[in-house]
């Protein structure tokens, strides 16, 4: 075996063998103030966050939330025996009415400085 290559078996082995650089949903819920307020991350009428920008992590961030937003919304359609496109809908009213200005939205398939 050459010098080169114990070196590139070496490398290969370090780099299977180091954390992931994932984030937690408790990670992503902490960096999701900041995420929208560099509009990188928005509210979408259909009750969950979209990537605006693609920057760093927004779009794990983004899916995180988004995967914890539906399980929370099928909890909430199941028990009040409602559809879930209506939980997501009436969710979404609400998180485009609280967006402060500044922020992104999504109106009509289009991104928007509220």
């Amino acid at each position: 075996m050459t010098l080169f290559t114990r070196i590139a078996s070496l490398l290969l082995l370090l780099s299977l063998s180091l954390p992931a650089a994932a984030l937690t949903l408790n990670e992503a819920m902490a960096a999701l103030g900041d995420a929208k307020a560099s509009g990188h991350v928005g509210e979408m009428p259909n009750g969950y966050l979209g990537v605006v920008n693609a920057s760093g992590q927004s779009a794990e961030i983004a899916h995180l939330i988004n995967q914890a937003r539906r399980a929370e919304y099928q909890k909430l359609a199941q028990q009040n025996g409602i559809k879930l496109s209506d939980v997501e809908a009436i969710a979404g009213q609400k998180a485009l009415d609280k967006t402060p200005a500044g922020q992104y939205i999504q109106l009509q398939g289009e991104w928007r400085r509220k």
